[in-house]
């Protein structure tokens, strides 16, 4: 029960990497509040969870007002703050010629900016209870490039720096931050690469562990970040990716010539 006693904000909580995290940060005695967009999903999550250790409010990440007022919850109803984790995320698929301006800044608000939005809220709380930990979700796609993901690319290379300045800022405060970036996961966002034929078969080729990973996975990550066992563990991004930014992205020539 590492969180006995604890609070949590899960963000894009209804779902994917976010339900794995609000379950197991549950499961280990945390009270959590999920935010979301899907109510719908929400809304099952809490009452899944139950016990009155959950609750689930609708939040837009990149909106000030929501995020404010989803702390605000997190201390009316459970006395304070102690973990964030800031998951919330989409993609965008286009070249940048082919980029809508408004897709691009959808993009920046909702992956990089509501980090920021969700950090700025949760520090005061947690200046309140002596320290906290805060988790945020960034991507092997922010430590180098995809073909047609600039801005997904570029949310995710501010959220990587953005976690070591939040660190160094708030050390002191025994305020740790840190981050995860995710390979490839079977999650709602690329659940449609499933659809396309040949597609993912490709795809899991180019991970040397030769699948995407789960959703719990990752969560098993994050709740190490976020726990006392990393106590001496700020300022870091801990690729989750089964190996893929090991890899240069040379041919596996030992299987090519065996063939």
């Amino acid at each position: 029960m590492r969180f006995s006693g604890k609070t949590a904000v899960v963000t894009g909580g209804a779902s994917g990497i976010g339900l794995a995290a609000a379950r197991r940060l549950h499961a280990e005695g945390a009270a959590v509040v999920i935010a979301d967009l899907n109510d719908g999903l929400g809304e099952a999550a809490a009452r899944e969870l139950g016990d009155g250790r959950c609750v689930y409010q609708h939040t837009d990440v990149s909106a000030w007002e929501d995020i404010q007022a989803l702390m605000q919850t997190a201390k009316e109803a459970f006395g304070g703050l102690d973990i964030l984790f800031n998951n919330a995320g989409i993609g965008s698929f286009a070249a940048t010629p082919d980029l809508a301006v408004e897709d691009w800044r959808r993009v920046i608000d909702i992956d990089l900016t509501a980090v920021f939005l969700g950090c700025k809220a949760a520090i005061p709380l947690m200046r309140e209870r002596g320290g906290g930990a805060i988790v945020n979700t960034a991507s092997a796609s922010g430590m180098a490039a995809d073909f047609s993901f600039a801005a997904y690319n570029a949310a995710k290379a501010g959220v990587i720096n953005y976690t070591r300045a939040v660190a160094i800022d708030h050390a002191r405060e025994n305020i740790r931050c840190n981050a995860v970036s995710p390979g490839p996961v079977d999650t709602p966002i690329i659940a449609g690469v499933n659809q396309m034929p040949g597609v993912r078969e490709i795809w899991d080729e180019r991970v040397p562990m030769g699948r995407f990973a789960r959703p719990e996975e990752i969560a098993a990550v994050v709740l190490f970040l976020a726990s006392d066992e990393a106590s001496y563990l700020t300022g870091a991004n801990i690729p989750v990716d089964g190996g893929l930014t090991a890899h240069t992205g040379q041919p596996n020539l030992p299987r090519m010539l065996a063939g």
